[in-house]
Order: C-alpha cells, then structure tokens, then sequence
C-alpha cells in the first residue's frame, strides 16, 4: 500500500542522539550526560522535549550509552552500548527499527531550538532534509574569537546541499551552518543505510554526521536543506556554557 507525503508526516518520530559524555564540557559531565547539564533552570534534553513536543510526533526516542542508567524520562530508549569508541552514527543506526518505518527528525542531543524550527523541519519535503542558520556567523562570533576556527564550509545550489562540514579557509565558502536536526523519511534512510554498510565497522565507528552527509552527498544521495533565522544554541564545551549562562532574556521565549 503507498502512503502519500500527507499521510506519512502523520507517522513521524523523533530520535535523540545522547550516547556520548562530552568530555568537552569537563567537570560538567562528570556524574550526569552532556544532555542532563542544566541551562536556565532546565536540563538541555527539556529544552528538547518540549520543542518536540508537536501533534505530528508520535514518539519520541533517545540513543543513550554514557551513564545510561541516569535517564528517567518517559520515552523510548536505543542502546548504544559502544559508546565509548564509537561516534554519532553508530548511535543513529542503533535506531534503526524506526527509521526504516517511519519518518524520522534526528537531533543532536546538546542543541536548543524552538517548536518553530520543528514545524519547518516536518513540514519540508525530501528524503533527506536537515536545517541550517544562515545567520551562523552570530552565534559562532559569540562562541570564537575567530569563528573560522570551527566553522565547516557549507554550500548550496537552491536548497540542495553540495558540501558540508569540511575545513573552511574562508567566509565565503560557509553559506550558513549545519544545526544538528535532519530528517529521514523511511526511503531516506534506506539509501543512507545502504552507503554505511559499504563501509568497515573501523570507519563506521569514526563517521560523525557531517562526514555522512557529505559521503551520501558525493554517491548522489539529496539532501535538502531548510533555512532558519530562529535563535538556536549549540552547547559544545564549557565555554559555551558559560556564554548562554549570561543571556538570559534569550532564552525566555525560544520555546
């Protein structure tokens, strides 16, 4: 039976990628995961929760693996049991049984966004579809003294991805920055599953997001791309924290 693209919005899910400590974020990750770190009165997983708290996701699923044992929330849980040396999309496979199913919104697990940006994100059309701030250049500036120091590149052709996540020698090869929130509809996934079985277990375990959305990009894989002037927050390391301790007024309407 086909279901056409209105009927299968209807079944998304949404999956959280928390299996790793964040060893970046030091002390603050020494007895709860980087998800659990506290940030204006909330851990960074509510702030989560309650944007992906929408009508058109069904479930809600969380991949966790450092200090596992710590999450009480009332949803699904994925078991990445190697998370220690592996990295984020061995955790996004462990997740399989839905994004084979369903459409799926994966998201990183130390970003803060709004419902806003969760609307846009099921509401576009793709097999592959991630958001992107095109107004990076902010938020990196308030994190970095020179955002190019950790800035990828990142180009489009329309709303079509053709790079991501390398090296950038310049502003002009960055056209916004990857937010950490993609969607896989389930044939999506299954091509995207297909390229990461080419690969040895070896590689897979250092594949980070970025690295398989370029490798699908070059194999002729499309990723769409939505772009997004909400506020939005990335917390990395300890120093962002600190950062986002002192604005306050920002946070208060971002959910």
């Amino acid at each position: 039976i086909k279901i056409n693209y209105n009927e299968r919005i209807n079944l998304m899910r949404a999956i959280i990628l928390a299996a790793g400590r964040g060893s970046r974020m030091g002390s603050l990750t020494t007895i709860l995961p980087k998800c659990r770190t506290i940030l204006h009165g909330k851990e960074l997983l509510q702030w989560q929760l309650e944007a992906l708290d929408n009508k058109k996701i069904k479930k809600i699923g969380l991949v966790r693996g450092y200090l596992a044992e710590t999450f009480n929330e009332k949803i699904s849980y994925f078991e990445n049991n190697r998370w220690s040396e592996s990295n984020m999309v061995v955790s996004l496979t462990t997740a399989n049984s839905w994004l084979e199913a369903h459409n799926c919104l994966v998201s990183y697990s130390d970003i803060i966004y709004s419902k806003d940006v969760v609307n846009k994100l099921i509401e576009a059309k793709g097999d592959v579809v991630i958001t992107y701030d095109p107004n990076w250049e902010i938020l990196w500036s308030m994190r970095f003294n020179n955002p190019l120091d950790d800035a990828e590149t990142f180009k489009l052709k329309g709303d079509i991805v053709v790079e991501i996540g390398n090296k950038a020698n310049s502003k002009k090869e960055i056209e916004g920055q990857f937010m950490g929130l993609v969607k896989f509809s389930p044939n999506g996934w299954k091509k995207v599953s297909n390229y990461i079985k080419k690969f040895d277990q070896k590689i897979i375990d250092k594949m980070d997001m970025t690295t398989l959305l370029q490798g699908i990009i070059n194999n002729g894989i499309e990723v769409r791309s939505v772009a997004i002037k909400d506020k939005w927050y990335e917390v990395d390391t300890e120093n962002d924290f600190k950062i986002y301790e002192k604005l306050d007024k920002l946070f208060n309407a971002i959910v």
